[in-house]
């Protein structure tokens, strides 16, 4: 299986940047790069050959790029044949989507369609936010908000021009939206080319890395006479936050000792998945589940899910559930009520 990263980001954030060292530089990886531009002029005049008929260009550093104008599925199964015709060697994909594409359905693609999933698992979503103007994107465009949703990793572009004030604002904003996905300050330039790839951020796997002081946020938000004058955390630690960014993705987390029954959690994964699937940009949870010796483990995004057996619970360890949704106005009220009924 070829991992395969997807690379997101607004306008102007710096993804051709990160391109650029992902093409140029000798960092030892074969990479192919998909630039999916969905017909529009090409996006880098310095990196692509014009008008060659030949849509993959390959570069000194052994990497390949690889322009689509059309359709993405029919591009990654064409690099697959090619690759294994013996044609053209790469380990490893990054795909680039539009600054104004929501990254869902690219996501999608590697679960829905079978030639995909065949060949390519798909190991992150990153997203480039630009320190200076990531505030008025993200207040002004529903798909900046979408990609920090769909993130497993974020990258600050530009935080020499923007203040410290500004990126600490920043980054408390993003966490809010996406308690998941690490946060990177550093410069593009300053990123190691290594620490991008197999983050593993779409296996089923034991880890859920969600924001620590996230849950102490959501501990504070269930304590409804908690004075927020007396809070250690300063105003960020009210979710109806007073800065005036109400934004229509946000996560929260659901957390029990108790078990829960099978049955009915499937039933309800089930019925949510049918109404608010296209709002549910991405769920994780590590479950502790009735009669199981062993951890479940399930992930998804929109209405594709998936489960699988994890780690076997050890003899000391504390069992419980933690489960976290991102998404675009989701009744959180409801999640918890309904998830609260599935336990034993």
């Amino acid at each position: 299986m070829i991992p395969t990263t997807i690379l997101t980001g607004f306008l102007g954030a710096g993804k051709t940047t990160l391109l650029n060292r992902l093409l140029k530089e000798p960092h030892g990886h074969r990479i192919a790069v998909i630039e999916n531009e969905y017909g529009e002029e090409s996006i880098d005049n310095e990196i692509l050959v014009r008008d060659s008929t030949e849509q993959i260009v390959e570069m000194s550093n052994g990497c390949i790029c690889c322009t689509v104008r059309g359709d993405l599925i029919q591009a990654l199964s064409a690099l697959a044949i090619k690759r294994n015709a013996g044609e053209i060697a790469f380990d490893r994909v990054v795909i680039e989507t539009t600054g104004l594409a929501n990254p869902g359905p690219v996501a999608q693609t590697f679960f829905m369609d079978e030639e995909v999933a065949m060949h390519y698992m798909l190991d992150a979503i990153i997203t480039i936010v630009d320190a200076k103007h990531g505030m008025a994107q993200l207040d002004a465009r529903e798909e900046a908000q979408r990609q920090v949703g769909f993130a497993d990793r974020i990258l600050l572009s530009k935080t020499d021009l923007a203040t410290p004030e500004e990126t600490d604002a920043l980054i408390a904003r993003i966490k809010r939206m996406n308690p998941r996905a690490p946060i990177s300050r550093n410069d593009l330039n300053g990123e190691p080319i290594a620490s991008l790839l197999d983050l593993r951020g779409f296996n089923l796997n034991d880890k859920l890395e969600i924001d620590p002081d996230f849950l102490k946020a959501e501990e504070h938000d269930h304590d409804h006479d908690h004075d927020h004058a007396h809070c250690d955390h300063g105003p960020e630690c009210d979710h109806h936050h007073h800065h005036g960014h109400t934004d229509d993705i946000s996560a929260f987390a659901f957390r029990s000792s108790r078990p829960f029954d099978a049955a009915r959690l499937d039933n309800f994964l089930g019925h949510l998945i049918q109404v608010f699937g296209p709002r549910m940009l991405r769920y994780k949870g590590i479950l502790y589940m009735q009669g199981a010796d062993r951890k479940v483990v399930f992930q998804g995004v929109h209405q594709t899910m998936g489960s699988d057996l994890g780690a076997p619970w050890l003899e000391d360890e504390e069992r419980g559930s933690k489960m976290v949704f991102i998404g675009v106005n989701l009744p959180r009220q409801t999640f918890i009520d309904g998830l609260e009924q599935c336990l034993v």
